[in-house]
């Protein structure tokens, strides 16, 4: 068995496993986490569910009256964000990837648009490490967490660039791999960023709406005005 299988099979099964149940234990665990029951004055004020995801979405565009140069510091992660969503989810042979794990299709965008993601996606993510390194508030509180959990994001679009040898169209036809270590070395890096996801910060894709959520509640109990 070559590497190439081991990657497909075995530790391609493993790395889900680890990914679904560390994503289940994290949300079982924080859902088992206590309340606090105790009445206060400030629960007069009416603010529910949908009050909180109301609030929770209008925190996801950056609001004006910041300096300039924070700019490109406030739009760079909605860069990243959406290239990694546009590559992970609308490259054909990804959706081809996906399929023959779930059974799921859905239409393709073309080549050219994926090009252009993926390579926005590597000089936003290579921006946001130089300003983590640079800026002084943001290299004090990052730890080995933001620094890994960047690695296993950036492998991935750098092992993908270097199977991009062919249309999609030319691979998604063909029955055999033509280099398959380049193709075993960007599956590893997938299954790496799967183990790692629920024990680091990119578990915060699954916990930002409702983290954002409980927020509101809070504040919006005690009549701040979101």
């Amino acid at each position: 068995m070559n590497l190439l299988t081991w990657v497909r099979g075995p530790l391609l099964w493993l790395s889900l496993a680890i990914f679904f149940t560390g994503i289940f234990w994290r949300m079982f665990s924080l859902m088992r986490l206590p309340v606090n029951h105790k009445p206060q004055a400030h629960e007069r004020i009416a603010f529910d569910t949908q009050d909180a995801f109301k609030a929770a979405m209008s925190r996801m565009q950056p609001k004006g009256g910041f300096h300039p140069s924070a700019t490109l510091v406030t739009i760079n992660p909605y860069v990243f964000h959406i290239g990694i969503a546009v590559v992970v989810f609308a490259y054909a042979p990804h959706i081809a990837f996906m399929h023959k794990l779930t059974g799921l299709w859905w239409p393709a965008l073309p080549d050219m648009v994926m090009y252009f993601a993926a390579s926005a996606t590597i000089v936003s993510l290579t921006m946001a490490l130089l300003f983590r390194l640079t800026d002084p508030v943001l290299k004090r509180i990052s730890s080995a967490d933001d620094y890994i959990t960047w690695t296993v994001t950036f492998l991935p679009f750098l092992t993908g660039m270097a199977v991009l040898n062919e249309p999609s169209s030319a691979v998604l036809v063909r029955d055999h791999v033509i280099y398959p270590s380049p193709l075993a070395i960007h599956l590893l890096s997938l299954e790496l960023l799967l183990i790692w996801f629920p024990f680091g910060k990119l578990m915060h894709a699954f916990l930002v709406m409702p983290a954002r959520m409980q927020l509101a509640t809070f504040f919006g109990r005690r009549g701040v005005r979101s």
